[in-house]
């Protein structure tokens, strides 16, 4: 398994001020180290949402590391949190702390581990203004009918427990609707959304929901009604 990224005696006095620019940026960011041992900082200010996997495609692309799947695992913004999603797509499965999460909102500090490569979640500002600029990224869409509206609102409501979203059933038993219906729905809120169809089809719920959240298409009062 790879070292800490925050070992500071391994640390070059040049990889040190590195680090200590990028905190004094305020901005979240993610370190590690790469196949050659060198210190990678990754920060979070231009996107809402980074991949991880052995893709060279990746935004994080840990090509050397067999032990980790072309796409592993995501970090996205969701609301005020950074949030490490696998949602059982990877191979071996991916940790925080040394437990195996499926989704789990990032502290400043937590160590990650995917296959044989360990990162670090830094987030020295939680309330600086490129976090409130970077959830701006993702916009709701234009107009979503009544009918779409609830249709995400029980996509989303187990994710507010720290559950996986709701399945198309789940979706169909609250709101009472056909299979066909929800699946229906789902199509159109996955376009509206602007997820393509090359994501694989067991992610597209989980990802409709963050993006969803994201965007502020679902808040937390709408869980109450």
């Amino acid at each position: 398994m790879g070292r800490d990224p925050l070992e500071r005696h391994a640390s070059t006095p040049e990889e040190l001020r590195d680090r200590l620019a990028a905190e004094r940026r305020g901005t979240p960011f993610l370190i590690y180290r790469d196949a050659e041992a060198r210190q990678v900082i990754v920060e979070l200010a231009d996107a809402a949402r980074v991949t991880i996997g052995r893709s060279s495609r990746s935004d994080i692309a840990l090509c050397w590391d067999g032990e980790v799947s072309r796409l592993h695992a995501v970090v996205e913004l969701v609301g005020a949190n950074w949030v490490l999603s696998d949602d059982r797509l990877s191979r071996n499965g991916s940790f925080v702390n040394g437990n195996r999460v499926h989704s789990r909102a990032l502290r400043s500090g937590d160590q990650i581990v995917v296959g044989d490569t360990r990162l670090a979640f830094i987030a020295p500002d939680q309330d600086s203004e490129s976090v409130t600029r970077t959830a701006g990224l993702i916009p709701a869409p234009a107009a979503l009918t009544p009918a779409q509206r609830r249709v995400l609102v029980a996509l989303c409501r187990p994710v507010l427990e720290d559950q996986v979203a709701a399945s198309n059933r789940e979706i169909a038993d609250e709101l009472v609707l056909a299979i066909d219906t929800v699946k229906g729905a789902l199509s159109r809120l996955f376009t509206a959304f602007g997820i393509d169809s090359e994501v694989p089809q067991n992610q597209k719920r989980a990802l409709l929901a963050r993006r969803a959240m994201q965007a502020g298409a679902v808040r937390a009062e709408d869980f109450d009604q």
